[in-house]
């Protein structure tokens, strides 16, 4: 840098050369030379420095201030290390460490007979001083640590650190008094046990004598292997008494404490290492052990109350030591006897479906509540559905389709009025749209598990028809949404006849308002109007022809509609189904008139009573043809039920051959409008049981088809491989002495024919 320059150019803060002097010359460099006399140490150097430090470390362990600084015994270690005296250092230093943890460790040799707190208080005193003691050891001795342990901890004979040594010192002196071990370890056993039955203790003195084992590399062999056996003992014992004693839930509740209480243990005071087979052995002690008495005492019991929190609570534990898999088993022949004993009550048939819903509902709880939404149990629910459902032939599917019958008839209304009968949360909602909707999709879980489908659609088909012809539908759009269910279900196939069963119905009601509209409707008689239904036989249930004798104004009004029809669509032939119409009569009583809405039957035999007050039963059997039994169920609907347009005489439930009917001219009911139930329409077991008779007949045209189909593909083929195969490909409950029956038949009509060697092969006819 630049001098800066005064006044007249003379520089500022230097000195100015003065013109020949000697300073011009070069400055000479200054050289430090080392000592020709090294210095010697002081002949007692090692000596007096170690009997400093050797004071030092006896203060430390007898708890006595020490009587030079800390940075003058650092000093002083630093001085020997440098002086090449370190491994004697350490050597000494080992000694004399050797000596004072010998004497602390011997002293509790002294106070074995005290009792397990004072003893352990004992221990854990004189291990507390024994690391104060090496921790401000280590201080004074640090440089030591960092340079001599340091260079040699590669070597061939790594030297331990300074805390390292001393606790190798306390084991050895601890190994060599196995007595202090013992009775140290069954002191803490004692107070674990303590805890364990409810006792308080004290836990930050468990944690560090069981840390001073950890530190001491004792732990494993000294306390975990006893600590085990005995808690292995302690709950093997409880849970013997205890699995006798309780219930099913509280020992459930036990358990779970139990393992609670062991996870806070191993948190808060054992080592690490422990807790996988402390749990372990607390598992199986009380849950393994006794999954037997638990699943067969408990399961049902739990299931049949709902008890979806002791349900988690069993799986969960049985899930921890294995026994899913048992858990499953138990929980599969619960439903499966819970279900088959619902199906099989006969005399429940009526609360069958709503019985095997809520049963669903339950256990589709239990399966996500309980059972964290296992797909094996899921699995194992549907199962035991499909099982038991179809260990009653037909009925169940039966059963099902009259149970969306009643739903579709009743609405919104019924939905809400079985949600609440099954315990759901439509009571007292006035029912709905979404509540029917719901309502049809439970029945649909039930559906989906019946193997008898072709059963199901033959009475749905039946039920159907009825609404549809008589007006008891509630909601045509919940009956096309039913059907669009069911043909998601199970294809378009299953539902073309009654998506043709909806189509006539349309139809017709074109082919009413073109009658209407047409000249011929004048030809009606007066005060009479017509609605007629037009059905393609093939859609709709083949109903039996029942004769009647008409009122001559309905049989004009039926010639009109005839006569109308034919002349449009030339070729077809009508046959009237009188057991499927509904009249509405208009009546003259005393006391008023009113509106009657009858069926067909009724309405013949009411309008008998227009000309006369009184008639004999065989008058009323002359008057309309009926067949007797109808006759009698119709007479019955009029005369003994609800509303008794019609007074009998004797009175009595029973319609007998000398009865006599007369115009209840005392009729008092004060609704205007009156709907008179026929009894003729309710569903008898001899419907019922000529609809089954259907479908077995069905069911042989498709035995059948398959036993011909797999021969075709096949051409030749044993007994037992075909009965097999067709078994396979049926879908409805079949016996294999049936498809012998249809197999004889098929060889009688010469599909099939038996080998000429083996009679139990068959050969297949082209």
């Amino acid at each position: 840098m630049s001098a800066v320059r005064g006044k007249g150019g003379a520089p500022l803060g230097g000195l100015a050369p003065v013109a020949g002097s000697a300073n011009t010359q070069q400055a000479k460099k200054l050289v430090i030379k080392p000592l020709k006399v090294k210095p010697e140490l002081p002949a007692n150097f090692e000596e007096s420095t170690w009997s400093k430090l050797r004071d030092c470390i006896i203060a430390v362990h007898c708890k006595r201030p020490v009587s030079n600084s800390l940075e003058e015994l650092y000093t002083a270690v630093q001085d020997m290390c440098m002086h090449k005296m370190a491994d004697k250092l350490y050597t000494r230093l080992q000694k004399e460490c050797d000596a004072h943890i010998a004497a602390h460790v011997g002293s509790l040799g002294d106070c074995l007979g005290l009792d397990a707190v004072p003893y352990l208080d004992r221990v854990d005193s004189v291990w507390q001083d024994h690391c104060s003691q090496m921790l401000l050891t280590r201080q004074i001795f640090l440089y030591l640590d960092r340079t001599h342990v340091l260079q040699l901890s590669s070597s061939a004979t790594p030297v331990k650190s300074i805390f390292d040594m001393g606790l190798a010192l306390f084991r050895t002196h601890l190994a060599e008094r196995p007595q202090i071990k013992e009775r140290t370890v069954e002191g803490l056993l004692e107070l674990v046990q303590r805890e364990r039955c409810g006792e308080g203790v004290n836990r930050a003195l468990l944690q560090r004598l069981l840390r001073m084992l950890s530190s001491l590399g004792i732990y494993t062999d000294a306390f975990h292997e006893p600590f085990m056996k005995a808690s292995g003992q302690f709950y093997r014992s409880e849970g013997e008494r205890l699995v006798a004693e309780l219930d099913v839930p509280a020992y459930l509740k036990h358990c779970e404490t139990r393992l609670g209480e062991e996870f806070e243990r191993c948190s808060e005071y054992l080592d690490a290492s422990s807790r996988r087979p402390l749990i372990a052995a607390v598992e199986g002690a009380l849950v393994a052990r006794h999954t037997g008495p638990l699943l067969d005492r408990g399961l049902g019991p739990l299931l049949d109350g709902h008890r979806v929190g002791d349900l988690g609570r069993l799986y969960g534990l049985l899930g921890r030591v294995g026994a899913s898999e048992a858990l499953r088993a138990a929980f599969r022949e619960y439903v499966r006897s819970t279900g088959l004993a619902l199906v099989k009550d006969e005399e429940k048939d009526k609360e069958m479906v709503e019985r095997l819903l809520d049963l669903k509902s339950r256990l589709d709880e239990v399966v996500a509540g309980a059972f964290g939404r296992s797909e094996a149990f899921a699995a194992t629910l549907k199962e035991s559905f499909e099982y038991f459902i179809n260990q009653r032939a037909n009925k169940p599917a039966e059963l099902i389709a009259k149970f969306i019958d009643a739903r579709l008839r009743a609405g919104g209304r019924g939905a809400a009025a079985g949600a609440a009968g099954a315990g759901g949360s439509g009571a007292g909602t006035g029912g709905s749209e979404e509540e029917l909707e719901a309502a049809l999709d439970r029945a649909l879980i039930l559906f989906r598990y019946i193997q008898g489908k072709d059963v199901f659609e033959a009475f749905y088909k039946k039920d159907l028809a009825k609404r549809l012809l008589l007006g008891r539908s509630a909601s045509v759009d919940a009956e096309k949404a039913m059907i669009a269910k069911l043909k998601v279900e199970c294809g378009s196939q299953f539902t073309a006849k009654l998506e043709g069963m909806f189509k006539d119905v349309e139809l017709s009601d074109d082919v009413m308002a073109a009658f209407r509209g047409a000249p011929a409707a004048a030809g009606l008689p007066s005060g009479v109007d017509v609605a007629v239904s037009v059905l393609t036989s093939g859609y709709w249930p083949t109903y039996p022809v029942t004769e009647v004798k008409l009122p001559e104004v309905l049989d004009r009004a039926g010639a009109v509609f005839r006569d109308f029809y034919l002349s449009k669509y030339s070729g077809r032939r009508l046959v009237w189904q009188h057991s499927l119409g509904s009249c509405m009569l208009r009546a003259s009583f005393p006391k008023g008139m009113k509106e009657l809405s009858v069926s067909t039957f009724q309405a013949a035999v009411l309008m008998l009573f227009n000309d006369t007050d009184t008639l004999s039963y065989k008058d009323v059997l002359a008057g309309t043809g009926l067949e007797e039994k109808e006759l009698k169920r119709t007479l019955q609907s009029l005369a003994c039920g609800k509303v008794r347009v019609l007074t009998k005489e004797p009175k009595g439930r029973d319609v007998n051959d000398d009865d006599s009917f007369s115009f209840n001219t005392g009729f008092t009911e004060k609704l205007f409008r009156i709907k008179i139930n026929s009894i003729q329409m309710k569903e008898t077991e001899e419907e019922n049981k000529k609809t089954n008779e259907q479908v077995l007949q069905d069911r042989q045209y498709q035995i059948d088809a398959a036993l011909v189909r797999i021969m075709k593909t096949r051409k030749t083929l044993s007994h037992k491989l075909l009965v097999a195969e067709a078994l396979q490909q049926l879908k409805f409950p079949l016996k294999a002495a049936d498809l012998k029956k249809r197999i004889e038949s098929l060889i009688d009509r010469e599909y099939l024919a038996r080998d000429a060697n083996d009679a139990n092969v068959y050969n297949y006819l082209a």
